[in-house]
């Protein structure tokens, strides 16, 4: 058992601290969310929903504008992005300069 305790050991002393640091920050994003979810639990729920909007809304217009949407969401913001305003468009703008 001390031989297989010895092995589990070295092998988690090879993983990356960027993985360690990554799983803390999602750990801290849960217990946050579920921390926050609990104190708003008594407040208004059409607060809830007008802030809960506002942030769906502020997400989904940077991925779009950015094109830094995850991967799983591509599809979805390829139909959606040609009806907003794109980096990739105004570069190209940019540079073509004022219209005379």
């Amino acid at each position: 058992m001390l031989v297989l305790a010895a092995t589990t050991l070295e092998r988690i002393q090879k993983i990356p601290k960027e993985i360690w640091l990554t799983l803390l920050i999602g750990v801290a994003v849960i217990v946050a969310a579920v921390f926050i979810y609990r104190k708003l639990q008594g407040a208004n729920k059409i607060w809830l929903t007008i802030i809960a909007a506002a942030v769906v809304m502020i997400v989904g217009f940077q991925w779009v504008y950015e094109r830094n949407e995850p991967k799983f969401l591509t599809p979805f913001v390829d139909k959606v992005a040609p009806f907003f305003p794109s980096k990739i468009d105004y570069n190209k703008n940019q540079q073509k300069g004022p219209k005379m």
